[in-house]
């Protein structure tokens, strides 16, 4: 990789003066053609999006101990003086991620699996080194030099499109630039060096990989996490920290673990995805919060995201999005849609749906030399604006625009209060009266998760004894 890097440096010295930098975190020379200006602006703009698409759990106490950890460690690295932001995200998914310029998200997803303060730490050092590192910025330095500064096109894409998958936000393609091997060691590295200078006890950080390994070799019910996804492992992962370790000494003594203060913060937390924010009962999508309900078309496969929920046919050539609207009204939001550049249109009409005032359309786009087709409606319910949007290839809708209408056809007012009055399931922390096993804790305290999985968050084995006065998770409704 050095040789790579010398290469490229020597290739471009005469034309992009200052491209090749020695990093002052890692000590080492980067191509680099992002200025510190350029890198924060695109976080910041990426921030926005990310915090609009998953948003952020509502627990202000929570929000602000995760920002202290994360700015004490901050303020102790190479680059103190950027705009750090850190944020825990209402996501169930096992995932950390960070954004070029200080941006860091902690999913709850995560932290309902740590165990200590010490370990979120070492997490929160560990996207703190991917952002001192320069990893994104280095990636996208590369890409600009190959592709000619085409990588702006491909993270914001046509304008068109965007007004197609609307949610999401440009940003959000910041998250596709995926981290090599190398730069996961650095981080390791990197975190470790970060949350030692902060006063963790560095003993923490072996026991989070070995937590993210076990829920990657579980059992099928439970999804690899998001995190080893973007964040690929590399080999000999844990004993390299412990050798990394074991050169900072033997003597821990007064380092920081925080066990019981950290459980007690998760006590009540969310725990998987929340039904409030919208579930799926087969193809009938509920979501309680907002009061409505869309039926979705049989053997599609769906998915509810934070901004929109959607569900693509077998064959994965239409599709069908709901999300809301930022127009006061259908008709405006109908001409803000069809005025962009690119779209043609016909049959645009008022109409109703269920009952309800809406405002419908039929549309052509091309994008990427594809051209698609598609319906969209918009309608008006419960004071806010829905977006619903039906589209595929040419051939795509042809075959499916019948069942795509009908399913948009299904949108209305939620009144099942059964679905209306569904709760998430939560973490409840529970100190242990006497020693005991898991097997006997799930026993004496019911949880609605299965044995092994509560073995999983509470980084215990099934059979190991417990002493007394420990703190354990159980899930309860």
């Amino acid at each position: 990789m050095t040789s790579g890097i010398a290469k490229a440096c020597a290739v471009t010295t005469t034309l992009l003066v200052g491209a090749c930098v020695v990093n002052p975190a890692t000590g080492e020379r980067q191509f680099i053609l992002i200025g510190e200006g350029r890198e924060i602006a695109m976080g910041r703009e990426a921030d926005r999006s990310i915090s609009a698409s998953l948003g952020t759990y509502d627990d202000p106490s929570l929000q602000t101990y995760l920002s202290e950890i994360g700015n004490g460690m901050a303020s102790l690295s190479e680059r103190p003086n950027l705009p750090w932001s850190f944020k825990v995200m209402d996501d169930p998914i096992v995932n950390a991620f960070a954004l070029p310029g200080g941006f860091i998200y902690i999913t709850r997803g995560i932290m309902a699996h740590f165990n200590s303060e010490a370990q979120l730490a070492s997490v929160v050092g560990h996207e703190i080194g991917h952002v001192t590192g320069r990893h994104s910025v280095e990636q996208l330095s590369r890409a600009q030099l190959a592709q000619a500064g085409l990588v702006a096109g491909q993270i914001f894409g046509p304008q068109a499109l965007q007004g197609l998958v609307g949610a999401a936000g440009a940003g959000l393609g910041l998250l596709f630039l995926k981290f090599g091997r190398s730069d996961e060691r650095q981080a390791d590295d990197l975190g470790l060096r970060y949350m030692y200078r902060a006063g963790y006890d560095p003993r923490e950080m072996p026991d989070v990989f070995a937590m993210l390994g076990s829920i990657s070799t579980a059992s099928e019910r439970d999804p690899v996490p998001e995190w080893l996804s973007t964040h690929p492992n590399p080999e000999n992962r844990e004993q390299r920290i412990e050798l990394a370790i074991a050169e900072l000494g033997t003597d821990f003594r007064g380092r920081v673990v925080g066990r019981d203060s950290y459980l007690d913060r998760l006590d009540g937390m969310v725990f998987g995805p929340d039904p409030r924010d919208g579930y799926f009962d087969g193809a009938r999508f509920f979501h309680p919060r907002l009061r409505f309900r869309l039926t979705f078309p049989d053997g599609w496969q769906t998915q509810n995201q934070r901004q929109a929920v959607a569900g693509i046919n077998p064959d994965q050539n239409t599709m069908i999005q709901l999300a809301l609207a930022s127009q006061a009204t259908p008709d405006a939001a109908l001409d803000a849609f069809l005025s962009q550049d690119g779209i043609t249109h016909s049959n645009a009409r008022r109409t109703s749906i269920n009952g309800l005032r809406a405002a419908t359309a039929d549309f052509r786009v091309t994008v990427d030399r594809t051209t698609l087709a598609g319906s969209i409606a918009y309608v008006t319910y419960d004071g806010r604006v829905y977006q619903l949007l039906g589209y595929g290839t040419t051939a795509g809708w042809r075959a499916n625009r019948d069942v795509a209408q009908r399913s948009v056809g299904t949108f209305g007012e939620l009144r099942d209060r059964k679905a209306l009055a569904v709760q998430p399931l939560r973490l409840d922390i529970v100190t242990l009266p006497r020693p005991m096993t898991l097997e006997e804790f799930s026993r004496r305290y019911p949880s609605e998760i299965p044995l092994e999985r509560m073995a999983l968050i509470n980084q215990f084995d099934v059979g190991e004894t417990i002493p007394a006065g420990t703190k354990l998770k159980r899930v309860i409704r």
